[in-house]
């Protein structure tokens, strides 16, 4: 279709399919559409109780989109996007900007569909997304440092060689794909009483309300997202779209700067609460999901189980509850950061500093110690030079796991009755260790 072709207006690019001053919203009878459109080409997803659910006092269902081809949710939209372009659309190509699950959807199913496809991705865009995207056969293009300066250089590109540019959130195709997530669940889920979804730029979002209040108007739908990133809440809030700041954050797939137009004006009369999570919850969904599911999934995909185990959603005790797990695009060396995290977090992984005898068998009594109570020494480490009054001390660093808060509490205790000058982190306030008459000011760093 033509009207996806990008055109200048003034002296910034303009997506006419993603107009400011005209948004269009999508109805129930475009996801119903797309998803007789794209039901050969996508993977029907299980949604599956929780082991989690007696824990937090309602039944959990976790709809399992990262288990898509491509890892994520997002495929579902670029199939259906594709599809509708017209003949001289699809001989030409396609282009998008994205941080990495839009790309890999994008570009898996123009391979299948035989279009060209070139995808647009900033340098902060995790490593295996973008290896993924030219496995998929896309011409991959870094450029940017964020979201917002990719999409420029893609819409650019868009122009100079008349390519089809694809909103990967916004565009009304788009998003009416991403709704057909809603139809599956109402299906595998029939008695639901809520519905937690992760926003980035909305499109999901959209989709999803738009499909599931039209056909169970009582199920509350809740959007999801990160307090390093909180556009839909800001735009909420001032009533339109609006940029926000984006912060370094675990769910990068959220990392949008300004929701979608569309998405907007779609989601603002169905929607029934916002809410914004911190960056340690969405860790111990992380970890979470691992331990307890056994579901590896990325920052993004996590942030509906972390509301919940956060406690921000107190109103669905005892509720027959839903949440989407959008993807699992996620880099091994982030996941072994956000376990970690996580772990820390949770008080499992704990850091301390002690001052010890530096004579014989000083750092052996505190090891043997440690172990008399069952937790496991990680790593620790002696520092000499900068240790201030006793020349025969040695500060020791010690990272160490334990079982949780009350075996930490049981370390802390036990350390702070044996010796004089102690810290453990995260701890807001060193005056909480045994008063000393030497000087430990670095040890609080």
């Amino acid at each position: 279709m033509e009207q996806y072709e990008i055109r200048r207006n003034s002296t910034i690019e303009f997506d006419p399919m993603c107009d400011k001053a005209n948004p269009q919203k999508i109805s129930f009878e475009d996801v119903s559409a797309a998803a007789f459109r794209i039901q050969s080409g996508i993977t029907k997803t299980p949604c599956v109780k929780s082991h989690m659910s007696s824990k937090y006092g309602m039944d959990i269902y976790l709809k399992n989109d990262f288990l898509q081809n491509t890892g994520s949710f997002k495929e579902r939209g670029a199939r259906n996007a594709l599809l509708l372009l017209s003949p001289e659309a699809k001989e030409r190509g396609v282009i998008s900007a994205s941080l990495g699950n839009h790309s890999q959807g994008l570009s898996y199913h123009a391979k299948q569909l035989k279009i060209p496809a070139t995808v647009v991705m900033p340098n902060v865009a995790p490593i295996m997304k973008i290896e993924n995207c030219r496995s998929f056969g896309a011409n991959v293009i870094i450029h940017g440092h964020d979201m917002k300066e990719a999409k420029h250089h893609a819409m650019m590109l868009a122009k100079e060689k008349n390519l089809t540019y694809i909103n990967g959130y916004d565009h009304p195709h788009i998003m009416a794909g991403q709704g057909t997530v809603g139809l599956e669940i109402l299906e595998q889920v029939p008695d639901i009483d809520a519905l937690l979804v992760p926003v980035g730029g909305g499109g999901l979002l959209a989709g999803v309300a738009t499909a599931v209040k039209h056909l169970k108007p009582h199920v509350l739908v809740y959007g999801v997202e990160t307090e390093k990133c909180p556009s839909m809440e800001v735009a909420l809030m001032k009533d339109e779209p609006v940029s926000v700041e984006i912060r370094s954050t675990l769910a990068d797939g959220l990392a949008v700067p300004t929701v979608g137009y569309n998405a907007f004006a779609t989601i603002k009369p169905l929607i029934d609460r916002m809410i914004s999570v911190h960056e340690d919850w969405i860790a111990r969904a992380i970890l979470r999901l691992v331990e307890q599911e056994k579901f590896v999934v990325e920052g993004g995909g996590a942030v509906c189980v972390a509301a919940i185990m956060a406690g921000l959603v107190p109103e669905l005790a005892g509720k027959k509850v839903v949440c989407i797990l959008s993807g699992g695009n996620i880099d091994t060396t982030i996941l072994g950061r956000c376990l970690e995290r996580g772990l820390a977090a949770e008080q499992r992984l704990v850091k301390f500093k002690v001052t010890v005898s530096d004579r014989p068998g000083g750092i052996a009594e505190l090891c043997k110690l440690i172990a008399s109570i069952g937790v496991s020494i990680k790593d620790i480490m002696q520092e000499r030079a900068w240790v201030y009054g006793d020349i025969f001390s040695v500060r020791v660093k010690v990272v160490c796991e334990t079982r949780g808060p009350e075996h930490m509490n049981e370390l802390r205790s036990m350390i702070s009755n044996t010796y004089r000058e102690w810290y453990f982190s995260k701890e807001s306030d060193i005056s909480n260790r045994r008063p000393s008459t030497d000087s430990l000011d670095d040890v609080s760093h």
